[in-house]
């Protein structure tokens, strides 16, 4: 029935070369672009004409990274000092923080970064016994 659905739709002359380098992509790829997208346009794939626009640009490979502070573990006081000196906040910014992951919610401890400098930031939290994730 999908083949049914494919056949059906018009796909119109200046799209074709897209939708053909779409149709090429592994599921994997396809799932992936699809999260890059929803991602940078704030969009959901429910809404297809963003989708297509969006997918006009070629894909990057990802460069800029984010480090969530997900659990703090049992030394409180040390990762708060990490994220002190990782992130130049203040003490009471930097516990609140701390709290908030230690509460279960995720927390953005850097945005941005390299993927270099994201290892370190990670490392750093390891030392101090949190887990972050770098997304």
């Amino acid at each position: 029935m999908a083949d049914e659905t494919k056949t059906d739709v018009q796909v119109p002359e200046k799209f074709q070369k897209l939708v053909s380098e779409i149709e090429a992509l592994p599921i994997v790829e396809l799932a992936e672009l699809v999260k890059v997208l929803e991602n940078k346009f704030g969009v959901s794939a429910a809404a297809p004409v963003a989708v297509a626009v969006a997918a006009a640009g070629p894909v990057e490979e990802k460069t800029a990274f984010n480090v969530e502070l997900k659990e703090v573990g049992t030394q409180k006081i040390e990762v708060i000092k990490v994220v002190r000196d990782v992130t130049a906040k203040g003490l009471k910014e930097s516990k609140d923080l701390v709290d908030a992951a230690a509460a279960g919610t995720a927390q953005l401890v850097k945005e941005g970064v390299k993927k270099e400098e994201a290892d370190e930031i990670a490392k750093k939290f390891a030392t101090a016994g949190a887990k972050v994730e770098i997304k």
